[in-house]
C-alpha cells in the first residue's frame, strides 16, 4: 500500500551544467501529473509525464525541473549582424542629413536593442534526456520510499481499525437477538397491565413478535459487513494501487451501517452501530490519501 503524498529531489552534476528534479505528489481521485521546465527544455515534457506514470499511477503530481551551472554555459552573447547593419545605415544618414562630423561610437552602437542578444546553445538532446531521466529517476525513488513509509503506517492504522469494527459488528450480533426478546417480555407484561381478566393469546403475541423481528432483523447486513470487512483484509495485502477499490468498500460498509441503525430498535445496538460509523469515517480519511 502507498501513501499519494510524497517529496523527492535528484540531480545531475556531472558538468558545469546540473539538472535538477523536484517532485511533490497530493492526493487526488485520479492521476495527474504536472511539469514545469526551462524554455530550452520544453521538448522533453511529455517523455517526462511518461517517466512518472511508470512509477505513480494516482494523485496530484507536481514535477520542477531546473537546469542551472555557469551562466557562460547557459546563456551566450551573438550579434545580430541584421539589427547591427541597420542601426549603421540610420547613422549614415543621420550624419549625411544633419552634416555632423561625429564617427559611430562602438559603445552606442552595441548598446542599442537587439544588436547584442543572449541565446542558449544548441544542447545535445540525447545527451539531455539521458542526464535528465537519471534525475527524475532519483527523484522519482525518493517520493515511492516516501508514499512506501507513510502506507505502510496506514495500512497499520486501518488494519487496527478494522479489528475495532468486527468488535462492534460482534456486539451488535450478541445484542440483536436479545432485543427480540425483551420487546416481547415487555409487549407480554404490558397487555397483562392493561387487562388483568383477559387472558393473552399466545399465538397474536408470537405474530407481533415475528413482525417485530422481521422489522429489527440485521442478519442480511451483518452478513454483508463481515464480507466487506474481508474483502478491505484482501485489498491491504494488495501491493497495486487500491485506493479506490478500498473507497467503494467503505461506501458499502457506510451503507451496512446506516441500514442496521435504521432498524434499531434498542439504545446499546444504536451506540454500538453509532460508533461503527464513527471508525469507518476515520478510516475514510485515510483511505482518501492511499494511492
Amino acid at each position: 500500500m502507498n501513501s499519494m503524498t510524497g517529496y523527492g529531489k535528484g540531480s545531475n552534476v556531472t558538468d558545469a551544467v546540473h539538472y535538477i528534479a523536484e517532485i511533490k505528489t497530493v492526493n487526488h481521485r485520479y492521476i495527474d501529473v504536472s511539469v514545469k521546465l526551462p524554455r530550452s527544455l520544453m521538448f522533453l515534457e511529455t517523455e517526462v509525464k511518461n517517466w512518472v506514470s511508470a512509477y505513480l499511477h494516482r494523485g496530484k503530481i507536481d514535477v520542477y525541473i531546473s537546469r542551472e551551472g555557469d551562466s557562460a554555459e547557459l546563456m551566450k552573447p551573438q550579434l545580430n549582424e541584421t539589427a547591427a547593419a541597420a542601426y549603421v545605415d540610420i547613422y549614415k544618414q543621420l550624419i549625411k542629413r544633419f552634416n555632423l562630423a561625429e564617427d559611430i561610437p562602438l559603445s552606442m552602437l552595441a548598446a542599442q536593442k537587439e544588436v547584442v542578444v543572449l541565446s542558449e546553445p544548441q544542447i545535445d538532446e540525447t545527451n539531455v534526456r539521458e542526464r535528465l531521466k537519471e534525475a527524475v529517476t532519483e527523484a522519482l525513488a525518493a517520493v515511492v520510499q516516501m508514499r512506501g513509509a507513510e502506507g505502510r503506517s496506514m495500512n497499520n492504522d486501518i488494519v487496527a481499525r478494522l479489528q475495532v469494527l468486527e468488535e462492534y459488528l460482534g456486539s451488535i450480533e450478541h445484542r440483536t437477538p436479545q432485543v427480540v426478546a425483551e420487546w416481547q417480555q415487555k409487549l407480554q407484561r404490558r397487555i397483562e397491565a392493561l387487562v388483568h381478566e383477559v387472558e393473552v393469546d399466545p399465538q397474536r403475541l408470537a405474530q407481533e413478535v415475528a413482525v417485530f423481528a422481521d422489522r429489527c432483523d440485521i442478519s442480511e447486513e451483518v452478513v454483508r459487513f463481515k464480507s466487506h470487512i474481508e474483502q478491505m483484509h484482501g485489498l491491504l495485502a494488495n501491493p497495486g494501487a487500491v485506493g479506490r477499490q478500498m473507497d467503494f468498500l467503505l461506501q458499502e460498509l457506510n451503507r451496512e451501517a446506516n441500514t442496521m441503525g435504521s432498524k434499531s430498535n434498542d439504545a446499546e445496538l444504536t451506540r454500538n452501530v453509532v460508533a461503527l460509523k464513527a471508525e469507518l469515517e476515520k478510516i475514510r480519511e485515510q483511505v482518501q490519501n492511499i494511492e
